[in-house]
């Protein structure tokens, strides 16, 4: 995808809202970064009294994955959680409209040269996300240390399609619909590093079921099996996290994962579950507990949400 294009009907009255959104969220990252900080927790804390479901989908799918972890600190990471979506909601605003310059100061890079390595003899990299509330700038963070193309969904609202990929585009090369798997493995063949997030439930359709944490049985996308068999890349995983305190961030760069099981695609999937497991433990109060991870069920199979 090249450089979106502004256009005269995004001005129509069915965008005003959204214009008004983003001029509100605009204005609101130009504060000092720590202020940010303390507004997006607040605002975080605010939005629980709003998102009832969605706190009730983060308690359910902490009680899943943790059958283990008492009540009491069960509530106080859900707390945490919706802090730190508080603070995402900012970081989405700080990734587009902030300029180069003020981004580089509030984050910290650790292996970078595990990407080059990677890349040595232009081999293509699948890089391996996981949604972290500060996904927008860790996409942002990674394209100034160095740019590359990513998959995503496109938004329903041409507006916010139009602005989102404006800033996602600021610092990376280009946006892949998830769906265009000729167009990722071309450009894993020509050598490019391509940013993949395989941690969500996308449906039946394309998926395995294979353990994560303590759910045995969890939706889990065939994409990456499907990339690293057609285009034979390194995968490397890459996530920032937030320091705490308002302390800005660090983007963490691992070396190339080893002996991943591409002939064999229900062992691909468990690896890359156990993969996921250790990134979100860097910083599991950050990690989007909100999503239905386990909607997606075994024919037969009760739902796991009430």
């Amino acid at each position: 995808m090249t450089s979106p294009r502004f256009r005269a009907s995004f001005l129509h009255p069915r965008y005003w809202l959204t214009w008004f959104g983003l001029g509100v969220l605009f204005l609101l990252v130009q504060l000092p970064y720590p202020v940010l900080y303390r507004l997006g927790i607040w605002l975080g804390r605010t939005s629980m009294r709003f998102l009832k479901r969605r706190v009730s989908i983060t308690r359910r799918n902490l009680q899943l994955c943790f059958p283990d972890l008492p009540a009491n600190q069960v509530e106080a990471r859900i707390i945490s959680n919706f802090e730190s979506l508080g603070m995402g909601l900012l970081e989405t605003g700080m990734a587009w409209f902030w300029s180069d310059a003020r981004v580089k100061r509030w984050f910290d890079v650790s292996g970078l040269h595990n990407l080059k390595k990677a890349q040595e003899n232009n081999q293509g990299v699948l890089v391996i996300g996981v949604h972290f509330m500060s996904l927008e700038l860790g996409g942002r963070a990674m394209g100034l240390c160095q740019p590359m193309m990513a998959m995503y969904r496109p938004h329903n609202n041409k507006a916010m399609e139009f602005v989102q990929t404006w800033g996602r585009m600021r610092s990376n090369k280009a946006m892949l619909d998830r769906k265009d798997l000729r167009g990722m493995v071309h450009a894993l063949k020509k050598g490019e590093a391509v940013w993949f997030a395989p941690d969500q439930d996308y449906g039946p359709r394309g998926s395995v079921f294979a353990p994560l944490f303590a759910v045995d049985q969890a939706a889990t996308t065939s994409g990456t099996f499907m990339l690293a068999r057609l285009a034979k890349p390194a995968l490397v995983t890459v996530v920032l996290v937030r320091k705490a305190g308002g302390k800005g961030y660090e983007l963490v760069i691992q070396p190339q994962l080893e002996d991943y099981p591409i002939d064999d695609e229900m062992a691909a999937a468990a690896y890359m579950n156990r993969v996921i497991e250790k990134e979100i433990m860097r910083a599991p109060d950050q990690y989007l507990w909100l999503h239905r991870r386990f909607k997606t069920r075994p024919a037969g199979t009760p739902s796991l949400y009430r």
